[in-house]
């Protein structure tokens, strides 16, 4: 037989409607299993979980069929608590699917520790700017004699004497002793 006679035949049209039928049939039923195992269509919306903590979080997350990831924690921030989520992704009020993961961002028990740059013997002009720039706070200033006027000869924390590259949180207030010019 020809390939000609062959692709004009009767039993290569059955074939070939079959295969065709077979092919709309399965696509069907492919079809129909996504949209089963997908969920397709259904979603869940995002809690805002801003300032709440993380056993909170959790609990919230659970309800829903949702799963939380932590990412690193971010610098300190003072208008939330300690350890309370402070950013999320996805955001609040998005729909996801169950199961996804919600990654959440803490905010940790305190401010970063800086060294204390090495002001003394230099004047207040010079030491201000410096402290400030790590972010300390001047606080108290007192005077002593000594012949070097408004020199920085002594650093205090909380009453304790500190020393340079000693570790303190960012904010912190550093009481200062200066020089008043006189022997």
């Amino acid at each position: 037989m020809s390939l000609v006679k062959f692709l004009t035949s009767k039993t290569f049209f059955k074939h070939l409607a079959l295969a065709v039928i077979a092919i709309v049939v399965l696509s069907f039923i492919m079809l129909k299993w996504l949209n089963i195992t997908t969920n397709h269509g259904e979603f869940v919306v995002v809690p805002d979980l801003k300032g709440k903590s993380l056993k909170t979080a959790k609990i919230e997350l659970n309800d829903l069929d949702l799963e939380f990831k932590l990412k690193d924690s971010a610098n300190f921030n003072p208008n939330y608590p300690k350890f309370a989520i402070i950013e999320q992704e996805p955001k609040a009020g998005s729909k996801v699917k169950e199961n996804r993961k919600i990654y959440l961002i803490t905010n940790p028990s305190g401010y970063r520790k800086v060294k204390i740059p090495n002001i003394l013997k230099r004047t207040f002009r010079q030491a201000k700017p410096q402290l400030e720039a790590l972010e300390f706070k001047i606080g108290k200033i007192t005077y002593i004699d000594n012949i070097g006027k408004d020199v920085v000869l002594g650093m205090k924390h909380k009453g304790k004497t500190l020393k340079p590259n000693t570790m303190l949180p960012l904010t912190s207030t550093i009481d200062l002793v200066l020089g008043n010019g006189n022997r």
